[in-house]
């Protein structure tokens, strides 16, 4: 497939690229800073461009399969003036000119609902602490997600709890339409193992997907 990686340099990005060359897709890698793409990603396609500028996307998306979201707020001070809804809506705005309609957006567990057999623990104290301590943050995925949703494309958002930086292990927990009960952690690379599996099946197309060890 010919995919193209938004938010190519953060941890899950690199995970994603790294991930589908190595399984022979053509990989273009949307970053502002170049620099910041590790070595040894032969082959990969990058293009610099703001995200949330669809003219800059279009050359990044123009007979492409699918695209790949993994941005994502680095602080709290961004979150609180909204970075991944405004970038995602620049996307959409992309994909639509170009005519790619699978899209694969990373979001995070908190912002959905509690799943059916999550621990009281979880349920009543963890999960709404995480939610109050990080409300900007999940503010502005809960708004990404609002907009994927509406899109009209072939949507998955991607639902992790707290990411890890770990060798990939190929054995986790899915929950399509909501969140794996008590999911607390999962890799990064295990993640991006998930999202390039997901990108061809159809039950998974207009879902959440939640996932977890």
């Amino acid at each position: 497939m010919k995919l193209t990686v938004c938010g190519a340099t953060g941890g899950t990005g690199q995970e994603v690229v790294r991930q589908a060359l190595e399984a022979g897709h053509e990989v273009t890698a949307v970053v502002r800073d170049p620099a910041r793409l590790p070595d040894g990603l032969t082959g990969v396609r990058v293009v610099t461009a703001d995200v949330t500028d669809p003219r800059a996307l279009r050359p990044a998306m123009e007979g492409g399969d699918a695209v790949i979201s993994g941005l994502g707020p680095r602080s709290r001070r961004l979150a609180r003036d909204g970075v991944t809804a405004p970038a995602t809506r620049g996307i959409l705005s992309a994909l639509r000119v170009c005519g790619v309609r699978r899209l694969v957006a990373v979001s995070a567990a908190p912002v959905g609902p509690s799943p059916q057999g999550d621990p009281f623990l979880d349920r009543r104290i963890t999960t709404p602490l995480i939610r109050r301590f990080l409300r900007d943050v999940y503010t502005d995925l809960e708004a990404m997600e609002e907009a994927v949703r509406g899109s009209g494309t072939d949507w998955t958002v991607m639902r992790p709890p707290r990411l890890l930086d770990r060798p990939r292990t190929g054995t986790y927990r899915l929950a399509v339409g909501g969140n794996v009960p008590a999911g607390r952690t999962i890799a990064r690379s295990d993640l991006a193992h998930a999202i390039l599996a997901l990108l061809d099946d159809p039950a998974t197309v207009g879902q959440v997907v939640g996932i977890a060890y």
